[in-house]
């Protein structure tokens, strides 16, 4: 169980790949090249300033990390990002898995994939799910 820091975290994290899509970013693109970043790893310690400063703020560190790697496209829905973004960052909290390595048992095309079964459900049920779908 996550205490109520690590959840407020999660919710940032949901904010960011929402805010995503207000500039524009093309969604699976966007959530790879993040959960592969020095930013996302950085936002996964235990303590780090990004972790605080908020969503905006995250945004523009990936972006000045990744410069003209994040590319305008497809997108998906407001609520399957924040649900994407706040599952991946539960996960981490949950196992202490590195955002790579989370992103490697579950694509976005899977999280696209799960999320109209498994929003609704219990996080840790829901992240028990998606580990299975990877073996």
């Amino acid at each position: 169980m996550l205490d109520s820091l690590q959840l407020q975290l999660c919710d940032i994290q949901g904010r960011l790949f929402e805010l995503s899509l207000t500039r524009g970013y093309e969604s699976e693109s966007f959530i790879l090249l993040y959960m592969k970043s020095k930013t996302a790893a950085d936002y996964g310690l235990k303590y780090n300033r990004l972790q605080w400063a908020g969503e905006e703020y995250l945004l523009d560190e990936l972006v000045d990390e990744l410069k003209e790697k994040l590319t305008r496209g497809d997108q998906y829905s407001k609520d399957e990002m924040f649900w994407i973004g706040y599952t991946y960052s539960y996960w981490h909290f949950l196992t202490s898995e590195s955002s790579k390595k989370i992103v490697q048992q579950a694509s976005p095309k899977t999280m696209k994939r799960a999320y109209a079964g498994m929003h609704t459900i219990d996080m840790q049920l829901a992240i028990e799910d998606l580990r299975e779908l990877a073996k």
